[in-house]
This record gives structure tokens, sequence and C-alpha cells, in this order.
């Protein structure tokens, strides 16, 4: 049987079978292949073929063609039995046809087009992936008319190529990283006004607006003194916006609308109205979806609206404004635990103070706010305020405190490692439920719940769907928190699937950067260092070159991190010392991941206690990978445990 066949152009012209480079003889029976991938599936007479092989013809030239024909067939197809129709290399009438092999040209091309209308993380991936096949020039040592010109195409789309790949990177928050690449691009193809745009932005985007206006006014001169024309609609449009230092501003109308409606709610509501704490309320629910600075002053805006509520003594007023604010989480630790704690104090005597007639689903939000925001605090109280808010919102039949009674459900369902198919489940409701009742938030949640738990469930391939979706979702809903949770994925898949250490740091530390100023704290607070770690001991690499563990960029996991650090160092004491002060790791999303940083440290020091509540602890999710975050991984549980197992002498 033979295997998939893949035909390379993108350079000298290549064949794989079964991923096996395959010899394609001499020149002309290179080119006859050529052809045919040029002709794009369509039939080639055997007369074009002599035609577009030879600049004269010789005797035989057809026979030839046959020849060469037949001795494609039997490299390409090596498995196929005498006599039996050909599968990639077709007889079509009166001449041939290439058929089902995939074409990297082709791929570029259909990627590039496809970048389009794909989300920025998702482009950026395809687009690197078929950029990669790009060999050198294009049907190299072919030099008949119709090679140089679709070598001079191909030429043409990967420009395109490159330009969508640098956008999406762009908009992925690696303005500053693609600058180097642009400023090289717009230098080699000074014509292309998509790359001075583009550069443009990125020296915008990089906090270099002045360097963005010189690349716009240099793009302008060159354009009028080389070609007397000036500047595209999208090339000037950008230079008037970065002016007014509206690069990411609404368009005018929109703004228009904006201030127009302010002003007169400002004109009519009275300054002490009711409704103006409920609106407040709605638009910090807005703001909070902004993420960065937007999502830090709506945390701390809210607790200041439901203070103003509270005062005013109307429970019910005080329940709409707590419950305005439905905004759920993807990720187990609060990034403000006192804010939290004083929102579900606030929640709990706003259910106390409700008259009993109060709908199921505003009891169903309130009890749902407390196990949101009870995620990372200690005690029981967030999972049975879950499961209240789940029983009472499915009685009332609101889809949407459902939903939200579903996200409290799944921040509260780490009781213990191994859940991970349990909260699979809760995310396929949420996104069925919220797609049919078009809640886009708690759709962009249901996948990222169901990206996490494949990704601990080691079902990659269904993550990337789940990333693919969220990211597509956020790109339509300007949800840009989205694309942090995406892009570490990324990074987490690399590192699962065998990258080198030193390839896969350096993807961390480039998706760092998406924290910064995520508005995400709890998120953020040692996240690098704990990757950078985790990745070394799922590796069985040491912890040097890390930092110290008395640093405070480790932030909470400074003790799991601890004992490797003093091991790196050669402290056998002190990494003794710190493996038996450690206490049970706090349950979340990376609980499987510091139980592993646990056992493997007191496997190193030869600690059997500490082993011992590791393995127990582990036990449950023996058949899943230390990766329930989406986000880093320490790689297949099965396989600590089995270390575990050798210092326990099980």
């Amino acid at each position: 049987m033979n295997g998939p066949l893949r035909v390379g152009v993108l350079g000298p012209v290549t064949a794989w079978v079964d991923g096996v480079p395959v010899p394609l003889g001499g020149p002309r029976q290179q080119a006859v292949l050529a052809r045919l991938v040029v002709a794009g599936g369509r039939l080639v007479t055997t007369d074009r073929l002599v035609d577009d092989l030879w600049d004269e013809p010789p005797r035989g030239a057809v026979a030839a063609v046959r020849t060469f024909v037949a001795d494609l067939r039997r490299r390409l197809e090596p498995g196929r039995a005498p006599r039996t129709p050909a599968r990639h290399l077709v007889t079509d009438g009166p001449g041939y046809a290439l058929r089902g092999a995939e074409v990297d040209a082709q791929e570029l091309e259909r990627t590039t087009g496809d970048a389009r209308d794909l989300p920025p993380a998702a482009a950026r991936s395809a687009l690197d992936r078929a950029l990669g096949a790009w060999r050198g020039t294009p049907y190299a040592g072919l030099d008949q008319p119709w090679a140089v010109t679709e070598r001079s195409r191909l030429a043409g789309v990967r420009l395109v190529a490159v330009e969508r790949r640098a956008e999406a990177r762009v908009a992925l928050g690696e303005a500053a990283d693609v600058v180097p690449e642009l400023d090289a691009h717009a230098a080699e193809h000074p014509w292309r006004e998509e790359a001075w745009r583009l550069l443009a932005l990125a020296l915008y985007r990089s906090g270099r607006q002045a360097d963005a206006l010189a690349v716009l006014r240099r793009a302008r001169a060159l354009l009028a003194d080389e070609l007397g024309v000036d500047p595209g609609r999208r090339l000037a449009e950008l230079e008037t916006r970065l002016l007014r230092h509206d690069e990411d501003g609404a368009a005018p109308a929109a703004r228009d609308v904006w201030e127009q409606t302010t002003a007169a709610y400002e004109r009519v509501v009275a300054a002490g109205a009711r409704t103006r704490l409920e609106s407040t309320a709605t638009l910090l629910r807005t703001l909070a979806l902004t993420g960065g600075d937007g999502l830090a002053e709506a945390r701390h805006r809210r607790v200041a609206a439901v203070r103003a509520a509270e005062q005013l003594g109307d429970p019910e007023l005080t329940a709409r404004v707590i419950n305005a604010s439905d905004v759920p989480g993807a990720w187990t630790r609060s990034d403000d635990a006192a804010l939290a704690a004083e929102l579900v104090a606030a929640a709990e005597r706003t259910l106390g103070a409700l008259p009993a007639g109060a709908p199921d689903a505003v009891r169903a939000r309130l009890l749902a706010t407390v196990a949101v925001e009870s995620r990372g605090l200690p005690g029981p109280r967030g999972s049975s305020a879950a499961h209240e808010a789940e029983a009472l919102a499915r009685r009332s039949g609101d889809p949407a405190a459902l939903a939200f009674a579903l996200a409290g459900r799944y921040l509260t369902r780490f009781e213990r490692t191994g859940l991970a198919p349990e909260r699979d489940a809760i995310g396929t409701e949420l996104v069925s439920l919220a797609g049919r009742h078009g809640l886009s938030t708690f759709e962009i949640l249901g996948h990222l719940v169901r990206l996490q738990a494949r990704s601990a469930l080691g079902d990659l391939e269904a993550a990337q769907r789940h990333a693919d979706a969220a990211d597509a979702l956020g790109t339509r809903h300007e949800r840009p928190l989205v694309a942090v949770f995406t892009q570490w994925f990324g990074t987490l898949r690399e590192a699962a699937s065998g990258a080198p250490v030193a390839d896969a740091e350096r993807a961390y530390r480039a998706a760092s950067g998406t924290l910064a100023g995520s508005g995400m704290p709890g998120v953020a607070d040692g996240l690098l260092p704990l990757a950078l770690l985790a990745l070394r001991v799922g590796r069985g690499r040491p912890a040097d070159g890390l930092p110290a563990a008395d640093d405070a960029g480790w932030g909470p996991w400074a003790p799991w991190a601890r004992p490797h650090l003093h091991l790196a160092r050669g402290a056998a004491a002190e990494a003794a010392d710190a493996v038996r002060r450690l206490t049970d790791p706090p349950p979340g999303l990376l609980a499987e991941v510091l139980w592993v940083l646990a056992g493997r440290a007191a496997v190193a020091v030869g600690d059997v206690r500490v082993a011992r509540r590791a393995a127990e602890a582990l036990a449950p999710a023996a058949g899943e990978t230390a990766a329930g975050s989406g986000m880093l991984t320490a790689g297949r549980v099965a396989d600590h445990l089995d270390v575990l197992a050798a210092i326990l002498g099980n």
C-alpha cells in the first residue's frame, strides 16, 4: 500500500512518499511532474507537455513523455500492483493529471487566502507551517517560460503570506518583535504599501509613534518620487489615525454615538438615581471583558458599586448590581483575594436579605457569584454554592443564569486530581448552551474549559480545535484575553511535542509577553518560571539557570520550586528541608503540576513521607497529563508515578 504523496515545488522539485524523499530522475522528468503541478489537477495533453518541455521537440518526444510518466509512476507509487490504475499521476483522455497529492505551493496559496478570515493565533500558526515549506527559488533549475511565470507568481504569494503573518503577530502583541522583520521586508520590497503600513503599525504598537510616522512619510516620499503616485487608502488612513493617537479607536460614527449618548445620560438621569448604579454595573461588566487596565479598573470599581448599593438598603437592587457583572473566570486563582472575599460576603448578605418570593434565577446568579469569587479561597462554600446555583438555574429555565452557574461549578471542580473528564463535560454543556442562546462570553469560556480538559487528557488535537474556536469568537466579539490562553496553549503543545528544551523555553518566554498588562495577576504571577521548571522536571533536567528560590518572580509557587532550585546548586540539606516543609498544593488547574514537583523533589532527597503523599494525590490522575491548565505541562502523570513507585517499593 502506498503512503501519502507530497510534492514540493517551493524550491527544487521534490516528492515524498510516506514522508520519505523520492528521487525523480532527470530534469525533463522533473519538469513533467512540475508542469502537472502547475495545472492544479487539470488535464495536460501529451502535445502540450511536449511543447512545454522543449523549445524544438525532438523526434520521439511523445514517446519520451510517456516514458517519463511511466517512470514517475513507479517512483511515486512504488507499491502499486502491475496493470492497476495509478492513483496520483493519472491518464485522463489525451493526457495526464496529478491528483490526490499534497502540494506545498497549493497549501501556501490556500493558507494565505484563508488567513484573512482566521483569528490571529490560528492565522499565525497556519502561515508558519505554510511558509516553513519555502526551500528557496520555486521550480529551481527549470527555465521553461511556464516555470518562470509560476516562479514569479509564487514569489508574490509568499510576500502576501509574510505580511499576513506579520499582521497576525502584531495583533497578538508581538509588535516589537516583528519590527526588524518588517523593516527588512519593506527595504527589500519598497513598492509594497502593505509592508510600509504594517511596519508603521508595529512601530506604533511598540510605543514608537515618531518612528511610525517617519516610516509613513518615507513611504509617501518614495511613492511620489519614484512612481508618481499618492499612498493608497489604507496607508493614508493609518497616517491620519496615528496623528490622532487613534490607531485602535472606534470609527468616528461610533465615537459620536457614544459621546452623544453619555452626554444625554448625564443631562437627563439624576446624579443620585438608583438606575445609575445598575448602569454602572453593566458598564463595568463590559469594561472587564476588555482586559488590561479595563479589567483591573472593573475589578475595583465593581466592589465600590456593590458597597454603594448595599448602603441604600434595597437587597433587590443590590442583587441586580452584583448580578450584572456575571463575568466568568477561566483560571482557578483569584486576581485579588481580598476583593473576591468582599464580593462573596456581599452576595451572601444579599441572599439572606432577599424576600422569600425572589426569582430562582436571581438567587442562582448570586450563588454563582459566591462560587466564582470563592475560587482559591479556603473552605467548601464555593463548591456547595455552585451546586445550589446550578439546581436553581435549571429550575428557573434562564439560560444565562445556568451558564453562569456552570462557570461557577467548573471553577470549584478541583477537589482532587483526575477530574478533567468532569470539567470537560461542563465545558461541553457550556459550549452547547451558550451557542444556542447567543451567550458569547460563556461560549468562549466553554471552549477554554475544553482546551484545558483535553490538554489534561492528552488530546491535543481536540484542544487545538477548541483553541481555534475560542480565538475566532474572541476576535469576533473583541475579547483580547482569549489570545493569552490560546497562545500559551500553543507553547504547551510545542513543549509536549518533544521540542528541544531550549526551543520550548524560548516559546514560553515569548508567550509570557502576553501576560504583561493583561490585568490577570492571578494568572501571571510566577507562571513563566513555573512553566520552565515544570518543563525541566518533566524532561528529567536540572533547574539550573532559573530565578533564585527567594525571588519574588516565583509568586505563590516558590515553595514547590525551592527544593529543585536547591538541588540544582548542590544544596542537598536545604532541598531536603524544603521538601519536609511542603504543604498540599491548593486545588486548581496547577494541582497536578505542583504535586509532580513535590513528588520528584521528594524522590531526589529520599523523603518517603512526601513521596507517598504525592503518589496518593496523583493516583486519580494516572491516565492524564500534568497539563490541566492548558498553558504549561510537566508530562504524563503515569511516568512520575512510576518514579514515585520505585522509592515507595511498589
